[in-house]
């Protein structure tokens, strides 16, 4: 077998290995028993609430669970428009970056507030380290947003009939301080170790092998990096992102990170059997997800390794694959999975540039997005499959005749009302927006790097990452501009809240209905054969609603280069 081969294989066995244990883990945390870590947090969280004034122990229904998301995101992205337009003349600016104009503040602070990061600057020219330390911020605690409300959901549906579902407070500061700081520390130091920087000095000056001197970019990098993939933001702190040699040193710190970014997405599956006392569900969640994550990966590992016939025509080494866009030290196995690890876990960190992959990699990449349901980010990948999951209930109880219910609860109208409108905003954003940047050629014809299809798919591509808080790019496109930098904007916030609010919408509702026990004639809900309905449910609403769209682009493309 290809060594590099067996070495994506034995990161992601490993990988499932520890999100098991880790999954429980944080089941315990989110039901508030007892666990090795609390002599450690307790005061630490204590002095957070104390500080903020806050009773963690006041139960909130879900309507003021998502009223305190809301409020508190208004402030962080306040908070973060006045740092970037400002940083100019604030601290920490060794190397005197200018502070943002007020359109790209405006598209990078709500980015990191929603957890995409999508990113329309450089990190060495276009943010100074105060940023840098407060986009951090933003990784930890949107991250812990995510899951907070992922945590409401499990406590939703593990109640019989209640409307009391914890704190949010205490949800998003539990899942920052117990979850993702102690990885942060250990996946940090392992970064540090091989040659990842973690100073505040200013540039650094070194020799090139070509003899040259030049101004290296250093700062915080490490522990930025760590929190970037655990956090499944991906916002990197190189304009190249993990693609830089310093944030991704070797070939150690790429299974490192790759590990970083499924890890948690993968054991918040396994928390919602745990904390459910439902493993065989969680077990059913995780298969589908992963034959839906396998079904993309193993193609796009075989057309990356296959290399470019176009280049082999011209008479030049295709062996090593398409290598185009990767990096050597690094190869084109590691980097095709990299590439769908990243677009359907939504982390949007990349290895290598995937405007250089072949057109139908860049498909699967683009369809990781658009299914937005394989695992997913942490906490908002549960969120997205609880609607199909309630798609598929309702499609099943249609079929055979009886009331839709799941978890003990009846589905209703006004559930499926939500479960649609949440499932169709996510095409309707990325499909409105391609059409309208298509329409209007005099503004965005000058930003596109390719004419024809591959222009085309650089604009579908934008608006996917966004509307899937993703943030990774097909970066022939200049995206810093009013146009793409308001237009995303305005599609990372419906793409972030409305996909939050509906599906704790539909839970709580369920909370609050008379628990019907399960009898004879109750669908089961984690059979394999229920997986194999959600998955053609999901398969089903992508292919009918992205189709044309892909034909278009990376398909097209395909042909014509045939």
């Amino acid at each position: 077998m290809n060594t590099e081969i067996f070495g994506i294989i034995a990161m992601f066995i490993l990988t499932v290995a520890f999100a098991i244990p880790f999954g429980k883990y944080i089941a315990k945390v989110y039901a508030g028993e007892k666990t090795s870590l609390d002599p450690v947090f307790n005061p630490i969280e204590k002095l957070f609430f104390k500080i903020g004034g806050i009773d963690e122990k006041a139960e909130m229904n879900w309507k003021q669970h998502m009223f305190s998301m809301i409020t508190i995101n208004m402030v962080w992205f306040v908070l973060g428009m006045f740092v970037l337009m400002n940083q100019g003349w604030l601290p920490l600016n060794p190397d005197g970056n200018p502070g943002q104009s007020a359109d790209l503040a405006f598209n990078t602070s709500i980015s990191f507030v929603v957890n995409c990061n999508l990113q329309h600057y450089s990190g060495e020219s276009g943010v100074s380290y105060l940023s840098q330390l407060f986009l951090m911020f933003l990784h930890f605690v949107t991250a812990g947003t995510g899951m907070a409300a992922a945590a409401v959901l499990f406590l939703a549906l593990r109640e019989r009939t209640t409307d009391k579902l914890g704190n949010f407070y205490n949800l998003m500061v539990k899942s920052c301080t117990r979850i993702l700081l102690p990885l942060s520390i250990v996946v940090a130091s392992i970064l540090a170790f091989n040659g990842t920087p973690m100073t505040f000095e200013g540039k650094d000056t070194i020799i090139n092998m070509q003899g040259d001197t030049v101004q290296v970019s250093t700062g915080p990098v490490a522990a930025f990096v760590a929190i970037k993939h655990l956090g499944t933001n991906g916002g990197g702190y190189y304009g190249a992102n993990s693609a830089h040699p310093l944030e991704n040193p070797n070939y150690l710190t790429n299974m490192t990170e790759m590990f970083s970014q499924m890890v948690i997405p993968i054991a918040m599956v396994f928390a919602f059997g745990f904390f459910l006392k439902r493993r065989k569900m969680g077990w059913m969640i995780f298969g589908v997800m992963t034959a839906g994550f396998l079904v993309l990966t193993i193609p796009t590992i075989m057309w990356e390794n296959g290399g470019n016939h176009a280049i082999t025509a011209m008479g030049i080494d295709n062996s090593a694959g398409a290598m185009e866009g990767k990096e050597v030290r690094l190869g084109s196995t590691a980097s095709a999975f990299w590439s769908i690890a990243t677009t359907v876990i939504s982390t949007g960190s990349i290895n290598s540039m995937h405007d250089s992959f072949t057109p139908l990699s860049g498909m699967t990449q683009l369809l990781g997005m658009m299914t937005n349901a394989f695992y997913g980010g942490v906490g908002a990948g549960m969120l997205n499959f609880f609607i199909f999951i309630i798609l598929a209930v309702f499609i099943s109880g249609l079929m055979v005749g009886r009331t839709p219910e799941f978890m003990g609860k009846k589905i209703e109208a006004r559930e499926m009302k939500i479960a649609m409108i949440v499932a169709l905003l996510h095409p309707f954003l990325i499909l409105v927006g391609t059409a309208l940047a298509a329409a209007f050629p005099s503004i965005t014809s000058a930003t596109l790097a390719n004419p024809g299809f591959h222009g085309f798919t650089e604009m579908l591509y934008e608006y996917t990452s966004s509307s899937a808080n993703n943030g990774s790019g097909f970066e022939g496109l200049g995206d810093n501009n009013p146009w793409w930098n308001i237009s995303t904007g305005f599609v990372l916030i419906l793409s972030r809240y409305i996909p939050i609010i509906g599906p704790i919408a539909i839970a709580g509702l369920l909370a609050n209905k008379k628990y019907i026990p399960e009898s004879a004639g109750t669908l089961k809900t984690d059979s394999s054969t229920f997986g194999i309905m959600i998955l053609a449910v999901i398969v089903i609403i992508t292919a009918l609603s992205f189709f044309p769209a892909l034909t278009l682009g990376p398909i097209a493309e395909y042909f014509t280069l045939r």
